[in-house]
């Protein structure tokens, strides 16, 4: 004991306070201050859950914090924390490390500079640089809290949760490290590859890979510009699929242009619907759409011819390879004569006596140039195979021809070597070539070997893995570019040919045109409108800008194309029928034409009709417009300007189905009580409306006129509208008349 500081130094101590148990292998003891300080494998155990070691420690009985420092380890039952500084409060088992530190659990490490530990409640918080290690993501954070009963980690900044190829973003959440469920409520981002999403909140299962977006949620897609909103949304990590509903509307790039302002801003086509789908699709699965092309002569031609899905794609200015090694197809030989007995004997007996010898043919000629092919560098050991059987066969073929064969005498040795008997040879002398039908076995096997080696050659073919955008709209879908808009119940959208179809009684407008059918296919070309087609009952209607007649063009099949944005040709294809109103030089009309043909051709010039041609067996009609009675209309006839999407807010907020207007009850009059069934009520014209007027006015005009006035009044009333105003009439009988 140093009586000047009042200390007292011991060796290997054990020390008792309060349910802790310290020890070391020595220390200094300060009585009056009740404190310590140890040296050497310092243990601090407190209810057989708590260890804490370290090289160095200075304890305060009286606050019971621990300074331990140099090499400290603190171990529960689930944990283990390991810094060179560390305060401790043995009575409530709260620690904290300013200078670095780090806790691994199981498949959990957790890294920062700053923690603070709540051993009771098993919380730990960390403060910058603040790194969170698991077998599935790598967590970077601002200021976190971590759970080790839960395995919840808690986020109180700006925090990256990186995946395997996605990473999520938030500012405020949670992530359960078990099950990979998280839950962002702050400048929330969840991004894979060139794909992202984001929303005021999000929910992510990472085993499911499926997020959940609520509120201001954007999908966008920076490969191909694809840009996608809504309220509520799912994403879907196996299938890269995107659902978007409530408020949902997508945009596409396109390469026009328009005015907004004194500004030009992309036109980009804006495109709504109750639910959206997108995804990245196989390319070789797709139906895709060829587009029709106009020929030189201005006549509507073939569909373009594109790459089969076995091809693959050709770069630029690369031109088709020629295919390698053709086989021409086999030679025809003639077919082999069967000898009778007696022609056989004579022709042994010509042999024997060496009066016919075989044709000093070359082996050659025996093989025919549909078997001579050229062997790639890189060939299969099958076709090597064949190569060397060829050649074999070529010289044994040699050895035949250069020794004449006699009947009867067993060319064991040769016939082993060639597989030729003299029955073969006889045969040869009848001008067949069984040796060439030999050769033919050969080369069917050559051909087989070919198209095997072709087929492992084209084993891969790039398409099969090419992937490509696609887009689904469901019910109420509404599409608005400023040079044209579109509604339908459904559409499909792929980038592989560029094609926005509609289906369920779909409706285009373009320029002052409307076009209808039973679907439409509306084809981009460099990201601009290049062709429409709208298949099976198709209509298309067009106005010019100050009239109200009806252009109406109608068939199986009509056929659009653009140019520079605007239709400039149509073809209608099938029982196609027209209605075209003539204008002079003053746009004054002339006359109303009306055609029935196959085909009817229609050219357009700053968005009016300059000529209308019927073609294949046309049939027409022309009535002057002055003899025309009423307006015609063709079967099918369909106008509804009042569900054109005028703007980019129609497609975001839906725009509204106008309402019908509620019909009024119509009540026979006495007079037309014997009036035939389905006969026309004429509708009331000014004059009738000044004469019903309200019972007011009508008290005030009658009273001042005599009872037969009254009566011509009601009965030119009753007379126009045939309808009987009895509340009227009630009324104004009771009413008293005055002389004029």
């Amino acid at each position: 004991m140093d009586a000047k500081t009042n200390a007292t130094h011991l060796k290997k101590p054990v020390f008792l306070h309060e349910g802790a148990t310290l020890s070391c292998d020595s220390a200094i003891l300060y009585s009056e201050r009740n404190v310590f300080e140890a040296f050497s494998n310092v243990h601090i155990n407190q209810g057989d859950t708590i260890n804490i070691f370290s090289d160095h420690l200075i304890y305060d009985g009286n606050t019971k914090i621990a300074l331990l420092t140099r090499n400290v380890r603190m171990l529960d039952n689930l944990n283990v924390l390991t810094t060179d500084n560390f305060t401790y409060n043995t009575g409530t088992q709260n620690g904290t490390y300013v200078n670095g530190g780090k806790i691994v659990s199981k498949d959990v490490t957790v890294t920062s500079k700053n923690g603070h530990y709540l051993g009771t409640y098993k919380d730990t918080y960390f403060r910058y640089d603040v790194v969170t290690v698991t077998p599935e993501v790598r967590i970077t954070s601002d200021t976190m809290r971590y759970n080790t009963i839960s395995k919840i980690t808690y986020f109180y900044g700006p925090t990256n949760i990186k995946g395997k190829g996605d990473n999520l973003y938030t500012e405020n959440g949670a992530y359960n490290t078990q099950n990979e469920q998280a839950f962002f409520g702050k400048k929330n981002l969840y991004t894979n590859g060139s794909k992202s999403l984001k929303g005021d909140s999000l929910y992510y299962n990472g085993v499911q890979g499926v997020g959940r977006a609520v509120k201001n949620i954007v999908f966008k897609d920076t490969s191909d510009k694809t840009i996608m909103y809504g309220q509520l949304g799912y994403y879907y990590k196996a299938d890269e699929r995107a659902l978007v509903t409530k408020n949902a509307y997508v945009g596409l790039g396109t390469a026009d242009s328009v005015k907004v302002g004194k500004k030009m801003q992309p036109d980009s086509i804006w495109l709504g619907a109750d639910t959206l789908e997108t995804q990245m699709a196989l390319q070789k699965k797709l139906i895709l759409i060829e587009s029709p092309v106009l020929k030189k002569d201005n006549e509507l031609g073939e569909e373009e011819k594109t790459e089969e899905k076995g091809d693959a794609p050709k770069t630029a200015g690369q031109s088709a390879a020629k295919p390698a090694n053709k086989a021409l197809p086999p030679t025809k030989t003639a077919p082999v004569k069967k000898l009778s007995k007696k022609e056989q004997k004579a022709l042994d007996k010509a042999i024997r006596e060496g009066k016919v010898k075989l044709p000093d043919l070359k082996a050659d000629s025996l093989i025919s140039d549909s078997i001579k092919l050229k062997v790639p560098d890189s060939i299969s050991t099958d076709s090597l195979k064949i190569k060397r059987a060829a050649d074999s066969l070529k010289k044994m073929a040699d050895s035949l021809l250069k020794k004449p064969v006699v009947a009867g005498k067993k060319t064991d040795s040769l016939t082993k070597k060639t597989g030729v008997t003299a029955d073969k040879a006889k045969a040869v002398l009848k001008g067949t070539t069984p040796a060439k039908g030999a050769l033919k076995g050969v080369v069917a096997k050559a051909g087989t070997a070919k198209a095997a080696l072709a087929k492992d050659t084209a084993a891969f073919n790039p398409l099969d893995t090419v992937r490509t955008r696609i887009i689904k709209a469901y019910h109420n879908v509404r599409v608005y570019k400023s040079n044209m808009q579109a509604v339908a119940d459904s559409l499909f959208y792929t980038n592989a040919d560029s094609t926005l179809r509609w289906y369920g009684k779909p409706i285009l407008w373009s320029q002052n045109s409307q076009q209808t059918g039973d679907t439409i296919y509306l084809r981009l070309k460099n990201k601009k409108l290049n062709t429409l087609q709208a298949v099976q009952n198709s209509f298309m209607v067009n106005v010019n800008t100050d009239s109200a007649k009806f252009n109406q063009v109608k068939g199986k099949l009509i056929t659009a194309f653009f140019t520079n944005g605007e239709i400039s040709n149509v073809f209608v294809d099938g029982n196609a029928e027209s209605v075209y109103y003539a204008t002079d030089k003053d746009s004054a009309y002339t006359d109303m034409n009306q055609t029935v043909s196959s085909r009817i051709k229609i050219l357009f010039k700053n968005k009016k009709i300059t000529k209308l041609l019927a073609i294949r067996d046309p049939e027409a009609l022309r009535i002057p417009i002055k003899e025309l009675k009423e307006d015609v209309l063709l079967t099918g006839f369909i106008w509804k300007p009042e569900l054109k999407p005028l703007s980019k807010k129609d497609i975001i907020t839906g725009k509204l189905k106008p309402k019908a207007p509620a019909k009024k009850p119509v009540v026979a009059s006495k007079a037309n009580t014997t009036a035939k069934k389905g006969a026309i009520i004429k509708k009331p014209d000014a004059k009738a409306d000044m004469l019903k007027g309200t019972i007011k006015q009508a008290d005030s005009l009658l009273n001042k006129v005599d009872p037969a006035i009254k009566k011509e009044v009601i009965k030119a009333a009753d007379s126009i509208q045939r309808i009987k105003p009895d509340s009227l009439i009630k009324k104004l009988e009771s009413s008293p008349l005055k002389k004029l």
